[in-house]
């Protein structure tokens, strides 16, 4: 086999291995794999305008709603570490009905965490991370609930990689926050400034994770 062949399936080899999968639910001490929406592969999405910006490419259903308090922690485990620089935040979206019969569509969600950008050295506090967790709002009303984890890979300037995930849980308690709320696709531009920066050249001094703001209640 010639050199340039064998060189181009080792870079191919390389970047498939740089992909992950968000694959386990992490909800309060309990972890699930059935009530994640499993990922059809380790592909990145790579149009934020795509219902499959959702929960990813027609992800294999979940079998399990997972019960869990607010005011838990809430996240999920990969496949692998995190490979690629860039941004990564936690969403909630309010079913209208079951968890299980909803597709994510509607003014539903919010953002209930975000992990962003150090400076001097610059870099992305997520990466390396096997794991993302954060906790649910103790104001978050009892219901049905979508919860989401997008993961932005910046490491090609102007073809930002989202590797995401959703999975079905019950949230518990009382309360009555009533956090704004925003639709996927529709809550980031594909302009917005922290999807179309060059994190290598020149090297950014500040940087906003896109999306809405976070809401703890």
């Amino acid at each position: 086999m010639k050199l340039a062949s064998i060189l181009g399936l080792a870079v191919l080899a390389q970047s498939a291995s740089a992909h992950y999968i968000w694959h386990v639910l992490v909800a309060g001490s309990t972890t699930s794999s059935t009530a994640v929406r499993q990922p059809l592969n380790n592909s990145p999405v790579t149009s934020v305008t795509s219902n499959d910006i959702r929960c990813n490419v027609s992800p294999t259903p979940a079998t399990e709603t997972v019960t869990v308090a607010a005011g838990s922690t809430i996240g999920f485990q990969l496949d692998n570490t995190i490979y690629h620089q860039g941004p990564a935040a936690i969403y909630l979206g309010k079913a209208p009905s079951t968890a299980a019969s909803w597709d994510g569509s509607g003014a539903n969600w919010f953002k209930i965490a975000e992990w962003g950008a150090t400076f001097n050295p610059f870099a992305f506090t997520d990466y390396g991370a096997s794991q993302l967790t954060t906790t649910i709002p103790a104001n978050t009303p009892p219901g049905e609930y979508l919860v989401r984890i997008e993961q932005i890979g910046l490491h090609v300037a102007g073809a930002p990689q989202w590797y995401i995930s959703c999975a079905q849980i019950k949230i518990t308690g009382s309360g009555t926050g009533n956090p704004s709320k925003v639709s996927i696709p529709g809550y980031v531009s594909p302009t917005d400034p922290g999807l179309t920066v060059n994190i290598y050249n020149p090297v950014p001094t500040a940087y906003t994770v896109p999306g809405p703001a976070v809401w703890r209640g």
